[in-house]
């Protein structure tokens, strides 16, 4: 027997699970804007506080990954596991790359203090989003 919720959950649209689960994330962590792209910097699905604009930081992540991608090319580097921007007031902007049924995605978070932890939560929403992930 399925309740109301699962029910709720099963009906709902893949980018629609997958936002609910980046809003849990915030909820729990109080983060203000969360998103998952693909390898591109394309938003697949946000959740962000009022004013807060998921298109920008799907920008920011798409340089980010640029970066990060000419680091492993060109330096020797391994592929990333996670990479963080810090502001001078302390705010953090953490990406986390991940595959899910073999497409590769960036979890992207920020984070509004320094001494904030994350880790827990977006290790969490990845593993729902690669239970959820569907085309």
């Amino acid at each position: 027997m399925t309740t109301a919720a699962e029910t709720t959950k099963t009906n709902k649209s893949g980018s629609a699970q997958l936002s609910d689960i980046l809003a849990e994330m915030n909820q729990a962590g109080s983060f203000s804007i969360a998103i998952i792209t693909d390898q591109n910097g394309f938003p697949v699905a946000s959740a962000a506080a009022p004013g807060e604009d998921p298109d920008t930081q799907s920008a920011v992540v798409a340089l980010v990954q640029k970066t990060a991608v000419q680091a492993h090319h060109q330096l020797g580097m391994a592929q990333a596991d996670e990479i963080s921007l810090f502001d001078a007031s302390g705010q953090r902007l953490i990406c986390r790359p991940f595959a899910a049924n073999g497409y590769d995605m960036i979890l992207a978070v920020r984070i509004p203090n320094k001494k904030q932890s994350y880790r827990r939560l977006t290790n969490q929403a990845i593993r729902e989003i690669k239970k959820s992930w569907r085309l």
